[in-house]
């Protein structure tokens, strides 16, 4: 495993990171190709990230000049084995700082957290086509299921859906 560099420190983002936090968002979504799909706007992250009852928590790596990457996740349930979880919805590190530890010490605050709150898993998705986060998951430990097919409903579908 790379070694964890000291010239950063990751800490539970707050609500003053919300424009840092979706600048990050956009960066990743560029990444991905997938950046005309961001509708999230810093009022929403506010609410939704720091209102009462949020969803999901980040953690922030950073050095004194900038924000460096960041972990979103939130919490999951596994019925088999009767414990709750962790599911990393996005890891992204800025790419000038790639390969020197954040996105490795990201990875393992997330997994810290899920020990912390009892869990028995951390689970997360990527895409086929990014070979370098794959081979930085398996490298850390991970391993693809790939007899599980990820299904989504989103917009008037997910409305279609729920309403008969």
């Amino acid at each position: 495993m790379t070694e964890i560099k000291t010239d950063f420190e990751i800490r539970q983002a707050e609500e003053d990171d919300v424009p840092e936090i979706l600048v990050l968002i956009k960066a990743l979504a560029e990444y991905e190709h997938l950046a005309d799909e961001v509708v999230a706007t810093e009022e929403l992250l506010k609410i939704t990230l720091f209102g009462i009852n949020s969803p999901a928590e980040v953690q922030i790596a950073y050095n004194k000049n900038q924000t460096l990457g960041f972990a979103l996740y939130f919490r999951t349930f596994s019925t088999f084995l009767g414990r709750p979880g962790i599911y990393l919805e996005d890891l992204y590190v800025r790419e000038s700082v790639r390969g020197k530890g954040v996105g490795e010490a990201l990875l393992r605050r997330t997994a810290q957290r899920a020990r912390e709150i009892g869990g028995g898993r951390l689970e997360w998705s990527v895409l086929n086509w990014n070979e370098p986060a794959i081979k930085f998951y398996k490298r850390m430990g991970a391993s693809p299921l790939d007899e599980w097919t990820m299904f989504r409903v989103t917009g008037n579908k997910l409305k279609e859906l729920a309403e008969e």
